[in-house]
């Protein structure tokens, strides 16, 4: 793709509106809060104290409205800390000549590294540097800075005590977390009845478990149905898979094949009843009678046998579990014990270690947020001084806008700064049209600048533009409350904002984080993981009965599904960026590979619906094939990393070891789970085929097909 293309692309996707918003009401919530602190502190401070609290009120309050499934008042606490802090350090370090720029470089390195712990983290800590080069233009002795800060901290407290005051929806991105999963698994019901090696998502799965992991807190006042219905999905899932799959569930066609899609339709009316029930917090309605019946007559029929028959039973076991749970707590007015240790989040303040701890893994030469904090440390620092030395008094928009504009993708970035300077001066000059044509007094400007925090809120969803427009708006309102020129501040803003754009564009031009470098890094990943997530599968019908296979199994699968997730979301960041793909790993060979651990993967989770239980006997051979796919698939992934063919040929003679032990096996020795083993080891090998041919360097490729042309005698 070509810089032309790849701006053009990104400028469409940072000027495009959704017309989603923000819940009403929380955006009301935040603005009453805004207005908390704003309007008392102009009445008992001034201009100056009511500006730095009302940074304060409105950074916390967008910290709320992040994607975390943390509780919504600490992320204000956190903020209102990091701006606090900021704050007076900032306010310390500008009356010291030559110490401000230190300082701000030093932060944004800081605010870099943040993007390690999580894109909440990354935002709120950037928010924070973009705040200290706003309010440390007022000026202000050195004794009054502790003052600013507490007042930048004060706004805040009170975003997070109003959230304890007035709650609105406090649960419901879990529960949308967990009614997305059983949505996703009616969707894959009714996909599976037409194609029945169809693949899941399991991006709703993985969501889903963030959404699980409790504070204490959280954990004592959860709503009763969000307690262990997560886990029945999770075994929904591979039963789904290993009914429809023809080579190890119901036959591809015959009276057993059109059970099958009974059942599969039966099961994604009842799925789709329980998200609606979730979702809702209303009681759930079983569906029609006819789709129940159909759910009913595979347990008892005479069409399914064998190892479809039990995922049929399977599922109905499962959807009746479902059913009951939450049948029982909406007849219980007591919240039920929970269900098993649950999954652990600790208080914030507990996170710093780890969190220390994450950083520090990412300090190496090689590590996208690394690189992101050295380019954003720079960027900053020198929109700063670029703009000093211009002897602009409204300098510091250069380097906020750098600030608000970057983050660790080419994407990202692009897109955001097209929009933030499309945003930002259409924000600044109708704010200053406002101030320079009606001439408001100081409350009419404060009480103008909290109905913009207001709007600023309710478009956070809607676009990056949009709400850029609002944002800007209550900046220039705030700061109106100062003395100035407003035509020549807004002349002198856009110019700025213009600046740090350009700054932050040409950093990443000169400096880049290239996701397309790094796909073979990312699949390398992926296929371990996938590989001890299947050796972890063959390991439970070898060993049944050594350690806790259903862990194993379940530990695997998650470290698989992380590892796809990263693969997925670095291949659409390489969509959008200006670069081709490297020499040794093609668009195309990407696509036939990712299929290819798509077919693995499955595989795996075909045979994880017939994990045998502890007591069962072992499957021979079967221990034996589970430690050879574990290192063949480590090797591979060493090779795909260095560019070199990968040779599954070890692999192949053991898989032709065990398919001839256990079809020697005489029919009264033979485990449940051998047919299970056969028909998944033969999917296994044929989807790592499959990727051999798909991630030979292409150098091999045309040196195989110059041989093959030379073998073949002339015939002229």
């Amino acid at each position: 793709m070509s810089w032309f293309v790849a701006l053009r692309d990104t400028a469409k996707a940072g000027l495009t509106l959704d017309r989603s918003l923000t819940d009403p009401r929380r955006a009301l919530r935040g603005a009453v809060a805004a207005g908390l602190v704003v309007l008392p502190t102009l009445a008992l401070f001034g201009p100056g104290p009511a500006t730095s609290a009302a940074m304060g009120a409105f950074i916390a309050g967008t910290a709320t409205f992040q994607r975390s499934f943390r509780p919504r008042a600490s992320l204000a606490v956190a903020a209102a800390i990091g701006l606090g802090v900021s704050t007076f350090l900032g306010y310390l370090a500008v009356g010291v000549p030559g110490a401000f720029p230190v300082l701000l470089a030093v932060w944004a390195f800081g605010a870099g590294l943040a993007w390690a712990v999580g894109p909440t983290a990354g935002v709120v800590a950037s928010t924070t540097l973009a705040v200290m080069l706003v309010v440390v233009q007022l000026p202000v002795s050195a004794v009054s800075a502790l003052g600013h800060g507490a007042l930048c901290a004060l706004g805040g407290a009170v975003q997070a005590l109003l959230v304890l005051a007035w709650p609105i929806g406090s649960w419901r991105a879990q529960r949308d977390a967990l009614a997305d999963v059983y949505a996703a698994l009616g969707d894959y019901a009714r996909r599976l009845r037409q194609d029945p090696t169809a693949p899941v998502d399991p991006e709703p799965f993985v969501v889903a478990r963030q959404a699980a992991a409790l504070t204490p807190w959280q954990a004592r006042h959860r709503p009763p149905e969000l307690r262990g219905l997560r886990g029945i999905a999770e075994r929904i899932r591979p039963a789904l898979a290993a009914l429809a799959d023809p080579r190890v569930g119901a036959p591809a066609e015959g009276p057993a094949r059109d059970q099958a899609r009974e059942v599969l339709a039966g099961a994604a009316e009842v799925l789709d009843a329980l998200a609606h029930a979730i979702r809702t917090g209303d009681p759930f309605r079983t569906p029609s009678d006819s789709a129940g019946l159909a759910l009913a007559r595979p347990a008892h029929g005479p069409a399914l046998r064998g190892a479809p028959r039990r995922a049929a039973r399977r599922i109905i076991g499962l959807l009746g579990r479902a059913a009951d749970r939450l049948d029982q707590q909406d007849r219980s007015t007591v919240t039920p014990a929970p269900t098993g240790p649950g999954l652990r989040r600790p208080p914030l303040l507990r996170t710093v270690p780890s969190a220390l701890r994450t950083v520090g893994r990412q300090l190496h030469p090689r590590s996208a947020v690394l690189q992101h904090a050295v380019r954003l440390s720079g960027v900053v620092t020198a929109a700063y001084l670029a703009a000093r030395l211009l002897g602009l008094h409204h300098g510091y928009w250069a380097p906020m806008t750098a600030t608000m504009v970057m983050r660790p993708d080419f994407a990202q970035t692009a897109s955001r700064g097209v929009a933030r300077l499309v945003g930002t001066s259409v924000g600044v000059l109708v704010a200053t049209g406002v101030v320079q044509l009606f001439h408001p007094g100081p409350w009419v400007l404060a009480s103008l600048a909290v109905v913009c925090m207001g709007g600023a809120y309710l478009t956070l969803r809607t676009g990056y533009a949009l709400m850029t427009v609002c944002v800007s708006s209550y900046v220039v309102l705030l700061l109106g409350l100062q003395p100035g020129d407003p035509v020549q501040t807004a002349v002198e803003r856009v110019a700025m904002t213009l600046l740090g754009g350009a700054v932050a564009l040409g950093a990443y031009a000169l400096f880049p984080t290239w996701q397309t470098a790094r796909l073979p890094e990312r699949l390398a990943e992926w296929l371990a993981a996938v590989g001890r997530y299947s050796s972890a599968v063959f390991t439970a019908f070898g060993a049944p009965g050594v350690g806790q296979a259903d862990k194993a199994v379940r530990a695997a699968l998650l470290d698989a599904r992380e590892a796809r997730g990263e693969m997925l979301a670095a291949l659409d960041r390489a969509e959008a960026e200006p670069v081709h793909h490297p020499a040794e790993l093609s668009r195309r060979q990407v696509e036939r590979a990712r299929t290819a651990m798509g077919m693995l993967g499955r595989s795996s989770v075909v045979m994880e619906a017939h994990l045998p239980a502890p007591d069962s006997p072992p499957v021979p051979g079967a221990l034996r094939f589970a430690e050879e796919l574990r290192d063949a698939t480590a090797v591979a992934a060493a090779a795909v990393l260095l560019g070199q063919p990968v040779d599954f040929a070890a692999l192949r003679e053991t898989h032709a070891r065990l398919d001839a032990e256990l079809a020697d096996l005489p029919a009264e020795e033979a485990a449940e789970g051998v047919e299970v083993v056969r028909a998944g080891a033969r999917l296994v090998m044929h989807a790592l085929a499959e990727l051999e041919k798909a991630v030979r360097p292409r150098a091999a490729a045309a040196a195989e097909e110059s041989a093959a042309e030379g073998a073949v005698p002339s015939t002229a």
